[in-house]
């Protein structure tokens, strides 16, 4: 295709100006957009973005494509214009052929030099993107030039950007393929990145034919930065460079779908590896590789990289610079915490580790197997976290608690989770984390429960030497929620909230001006007394029975000005023999002792352990017990001793239809 190829809206531009009802009629729709419109003048000059308008009135070719061809433009708002610094390359905005949204393939050649390709892509919400930028899908319009050609303009939300080469390139360089560029690095325009030792590792596996592939694909190359470590390129063989592409698939970041599996070039019966991309709310994008089945070269796990330069398009696709490779697991722990707690994924929970004298972080470093929930750096900015940032102790307890002695993945997780919540020790003694998995493979959501905070995986299984790190969206054991909206959201404790709820009981659970101890029964502790009270238990789930159900929740509610931890509650065993509760109606008598690291509560002769001590919320704290302070007289069910609010209302219909009749005769 000749570089006179497109010729048709600066007829649109410049004809637009000049004469026509369509062009009036255009003029009258754009002119009230903000976006696109620097002055209320009719004409479609003054419509045109000013930069972008001017660069055409510059640029012969694009004017007589504008006045003379069929063409597609490409042009960007005003608000795009005012982010982007770099030279604009208008030709690079303008296509040959006229596309309608609807119409528009795969793929378009620009109009610029070597007519490198323009890629098309939609996300799932429909979205229609060339490159990086979004078809705003109000604004676009057809029309038809002097010559009779038809013309049709895009607004875009970005800046099209070309493939950028050195002032001082030695070579004529247009619209190379991916090999190319990584042979032509060091006369593009990279940020000052090289990519020498990764292109050396190309060279070495034979693999230049990935590369050079017709067709659209994207590629993730790692910068030279990445290969400090001196055994780290040797790592780099044909497998990995094949985890390094996505084939026949573009993707730009702004295009991209959060955290949706691609299958890379790396998967085949004995290595399947996907990759995927996401963005935190900081706007930094990553990508992660998934090696789903491994072997004894390539191990199962996630890598995750920075892109350090995104959207980079090449003639057979995309190209992004990482920062790290994929699929290489060739780092500790700590290792991943400093590499990622400097300017990175984890900085905030880095930056606390090392506040609190970095004894945490060699801690970690003395483990041989280990698993880290790290919060997120978004997760450090709720205002509560401020408050206690100051007190070393409290964030020691709270940072340990987000370490276990163990390599534990999402597979090993599902393992414990198969029959009951999954309970796992942290390194905080008498401290555990509750795993619950809900959902099948991709759909899975799991979240964990630390010192009464429910956080979920928000990135799961990020591989290293000597365990895994999985990056939650909450800091564990800073509590946001009551005790009302603890029960409510925590899958352990639904049979509890459900009683409550029908007798009424939970009304008070949101007050933030008391202080409440619950005793909670875990589901299966409920579970557990169907066996043992079978007529008790149906009697308690039914709102006729509500004041009974309302009457034994109130035995397991203490109030108070403060609450009572498991600890408080064995020292005054300790001193005292039994401890006394205030609760709503009465008073609640138990012992509490310790054994073998857990707790157990002794009350009326029964021994009852606590699954899960001292869950903090805002107004209070909840010991998950393992069975409920419940005994079968609690619930009169037999002999008619107890008539539900039904037999009630039919009674008293029969006793008034009778009195009637009566007065009637």
């Amino acid at each position: 295709m000749t570089s006179s190829g497109c010729r048709g809206l600066t007829a649109a531009l410049l004809l637009l100006c000049a004469t026509s009802a369509a062009i009036a009629d255009l003029s009258d729709k754009l002119r009230d957009d903000s976006e696109l419109s620097q002055s209320t003048a009719k004409s479609f000059r003054r419509l045109m973005p000013v930069r972008f308008y001017s660069q055409v009135e510059q640029n012969p070719i694009a004017n007589a494509t504008l006045t003379l061809r069929s063409c597609t433009i490409f042009v960007p708002t005003n608000e795009a214009f005012q982010r982007y610094k770099g030279n604009i390359h208008v030709l690079y905005h303008i296509s040959t052929s006229a596309f309608s949204k609807e119409q528009l393939p795969k793929s378009v050649s620009s109009d610029m030099d070597g007519n490198p390709p323009l890629y098309i892509t939609k996300n799932r919400n429909g979205d229609i993107y060339v490159n990086n930028a979004r078809i705003i899908p109000s604004l676009s319009v057809e029309m038809t030039n002097r010559e009779g050609k038809r013309q049709v303009m895009h607004i875009i939300d970005e800046v099209l950007q070309p493939l950028s080469v050195q002032k001082n390139a030695q070579d004529n360089i247009n619209n190379p393929d991916a090999m190319q560029f990584l042979q032509m690095a060091e006369q593009l325009d990279l940020n000052d990145f090289h990519l020498r030792t990764y292109r050396s590792q190309v060279t070495l596996a034979k693999k230049e034919s990935v590369y050079q592939s017709p067709g659209a694909h994207t590629f993730l190359i790692p910068i030279d930065e990445s290969f400090k470590l001196s055994a780290r390129s040797g790592l780099v063989d044909a497998k990995v460079i094949d985890g390094h592409v996505i084939p026949n698939t573009v993707i730009f970041t702004a295009a991209s779908q959060h955290d949706d599996p691609k299958t890379s070039a790396a998967f085949e019966d004995l290595l399947k590896v996907t990759v995927s991309f996401f963005k935190q709310k900081d706007g930094k994008m990553y990508v992660k590789s998934n090696t789903i089945v491994g072997d004894a070269k390539h191990h199962e796990g996630v890598v995750l990289a920075e892109i350090v330069k995104a959207n980079i398009p090449v003639q057979n696709g995309v190209v992004h610079l990482i920062h790290r490779p994929l699929m290489i697991i060739d780092t500790t722990v700590t290792d991943f915490l400093k590499e990622n707690g400097e300017n990175g994924a984890l900085r905030k929970f880095y930056e606390v580790i090392m506040d609190n004298g970095g004894e945490v972080l060699d801690d970690i470093t003395n483990l041989s197997e280990v698993t880290i929930l790290a919060p997120s750096n978004d997760a450090w900015n709720a205002s509560l976290i401020e408050n206690l940032l100051r007190n070393r102790k409290k964030m020691r307890e709270i940072l340990n608690m987000h370490i276990i002695r163990d390599r534990l993945n999402v597979d090993k997780i599902r393992q414990k989770n198969a029959n009951m919540i999954a309970q796992v020790p942290t390194v905080n003694n008498n401290t555990f984390l509750y795993f619950n998995v809900k959902g099948e493979g991709a759909d899975a959501v799991i979240t964990v429960e630390g010192g009464g905070v429910n956080a979920t995986i928000v990135q799961a299984d990020v591989a290293q030497t000597n365990g895994y790190v999985h990056i939650i969206d909450r800091v564990l054991g800073v509590p946001h929620t009551t005790v009302l909206g603890k029960l409510e959201t925590d899958p352990m404790m639904s049979d509890t909230y459900k009683m409550g709820q029908f007798s009424h009981f939970n009304d008070q659970l949101n007050n933030t001006q008391r202080r409440f101890t619950y005793f909670v029964p875990r589901d299966k502790g409920w579970q557990k007394t169907e066996l043992d009270y079978p007529s008790a238990h149906k009697k308690l789930f039914m709102p006729d029975f509500s004041y009974h159900s309302k009457s034994i929740l109130e035995r397991h509610l203490a109030i108070a000005d403060h609450v009572f931890t498991m600890k408080d509650l064995v020292q005054y065993s300790q001193q005292a023999g039994n401890v006394v509760l205030p609760t709503f109606r009465d008073s609640l008598q138990i012992r509490v002792e310790e054994e073998a690291g857990r707790y157990v509560i002794i009350w009326n002769y029964k021994k009852i352990n606590v699954y899960r001590p001292d869950v903090e919320c805002t107004n209070g704290i909840i010991h998950v017990i393992d069975y409920p302070l419940l005994e079968e007289k609690d619930v009169v069910v037999s002999g008619g001793s107890y008539l539900t609010e039904s037999s009630i209302c039919i009674l008293l219909a029969n006793l008034i239809m009778i009195t009637v009749a009566k007065i009637l005769n």
